[in-house]
């Protein structure tokens, strides 16, 4: 059987960060590459998409998952800090400071070889997220920000709906007629299936929105990136229903998380899911 059909062939390229991205997320971001890359190397597709255990927030977890998470609780450790994570919760390294992440979010993108999946994380001091790192890591290409700062980075500006350019999530049961209310008014619609790396998308002005129309799919580390991302550009990150995105160590919370270049079109965007 020939390598290239079982394996994916194209090398993970270094994280493109700046200097003054913080160096717990840094070494989590690059370690993150690393074992993703290493995983590439030594597994099958198949091998990687194989459910290996079932993750702290409830949900299987695939071999991709586990490979690289494991270099991220070795960095976070060697860094000092905590981490909160979807395979392995809560780890505790007695520090103010916890990295809030999604090692691959995208995981059966990842496993399969579609060049959609990246890092995502957060670095939340006491109860704040403070700084946040998204990595795509089939380009290396990388977001980062501070709460409060602007990006150079920034959303598209735009305010109305109808002819937006939208990312959403995939219709799942219950939530096709909302699906289709957006679609109905978007311009053009895409289903990248990884959300941290489409939250990133809205923020530097790709698309319009990113939007889960009633799934209440998301955890915390799903959106915690973009809770820091996207305003920083100038955007806005809301749940459909309200509920604010808080850090909580209770991994079975989920959000249906709304990302778009202004509040007035998050706002229409919610109001279009709910009818």
């Amino acid at each position: 059987m020939f390598w290239g059909v079982t394996k994916n062939p194209w090398p993970v390229p270094e994280p493109h960060l700046t200097a003054d991205v913080h160096p717990a997320l840094a070494a989590a971001a690059r370690a993150a590459a690393r074992a993703y890359q290493e995983a590439r190397h030594l597994h099958t597709r198949a091998e990687l998409r194989e459910e290996v255990a079932d993750g702290a927030d409830g949900t299987p977890t695939m071999r991709v998952d586990a490979i690289v998470e494991l270099a991220i609780v070795e960095a976070a450790a060697a860094a000092g800090v905590n981490l909160l994570s979807e395979e392995a919760g809560f780890v505790d390294n007695g520090s103010a400071a916890t990295l809030v992440v999604d090692p691959v979010d995208g995981s059966a993108n990842a496993a399969l070889g579609v060049p959609l999946s990246c890092f995502a994380g957060a670095l939340v001091v006491d109860t704040e997220p403070v700084e946040a790192l998204t990595v795509w890591f089939d380009t290396g290409r990388a977001w980062s920000a501070r709460a409060g700062r602007p990006t150079p980075f920034r959303t598209s500006g735009r305010t109305r709906l109808r002819g937006a350019s939208l990312c959403l999530m995939r219709p799942k049961r219950g939530t096709e007629e909302a699906w289709a209310r957006l679609a109905d008014a978007a311009d053009r619609v895409r289903v990248l299936c990884t959300t941290c790396l489409e939250t990133a998308l809205v923020a530097e002005g790709s698309v319009d929105g990113f939007a889960d129309p009633g799934s209440d799919t998301h955890r915390l580390m799903d959106l915690v990136a973009a809770l820091v991302t996207v305003p920083a550009a100038g955007g806005a990150l809301l749940d459909l229903h309200g509920r604010p995105l808080v850090f909580d160590l209770d991994l079975s919370r989920r959000w249906s998380g709304i990302a778009a270049a202004t509040p007035a079109l998050a706002d229409e965007l919610i109001a279009t899911v709910l009818g």
